[in-house]
């Protein structure tokens, strides 16, 4: 590790970097990841994803420390979002299913206000009708569809990013 003296980022050592944290949750059937159309969903598995978020988060400038919920309950994901995420940084969601019609997830996450990016796998407008409505989507701070793993890796890029930029205020 640089000595504080010759640092050049004006960051200082390990210890002084601000890290962030930020609760990635998944709802209902994400946990059947790899095995579930795969045609639709690919053949990447939760935990794969789980653990690839939280190496690449350990990475970024600022770093965030990465927690992971999943469960196939509403009530579940509303306790996550109220706990976990009241006390994060940022979160990101893939509520499944439950993005579509669960206005109680949409009011968790609105009381208490946290960025929060909204992840979904596939392309959600090239598929049923029902899934083109979100209705976590006008609370959200973005959303990233249709790119599959790859979305939740740029939602923690921008959390970084974003978090980083408003702690300099």
């Amino acid at each position: 590790m640089a000595h504080p003296d010759n640092d050049t980022t004006g960051r200082g050592t390990g210890d002084d970097i601000r890290r962030f944290r930020v609760v990635v949750l998944n709802g209902p059937n994400l946990n059947m990841l790899g095995r579930r159309e795969p045609g639709i969903y690919g053949s990447t598995t939760l935990p794969e994803i789980e653990a690839r978020l939280r190496e690449l988060g350990s990475t970024l400038d600022p770093p965030l420390d990465v927690e992971t919920f999943q469960s196939n309950h509403e009530g579940a994901l509303v306790d996550a979002i109220q706990g976990r995420g009241g006390s994060a940084d940022g979160i990101v969601l893939n509520g499944g299913a439950l993005t579509h019609y669960s206005i109680a997830l949409r009011d968790a996450l609105t009381a208490v206000n946290r960025p929060t990016i909204e992840v979904h796998l596939s392309n959600i407008h090239a598929r049923e009708e029902f899934r083109h409505q979100s209705m976590t989507a006008p609370v959200a701070t973005g959303i990233i569809a249709g790119l599959g793993p790859l979305g939740y890796e740029m939602a923690l890029r921008f959390l970084s990013a974003h978090l980083g930029r408003e702690d300099t205020r």
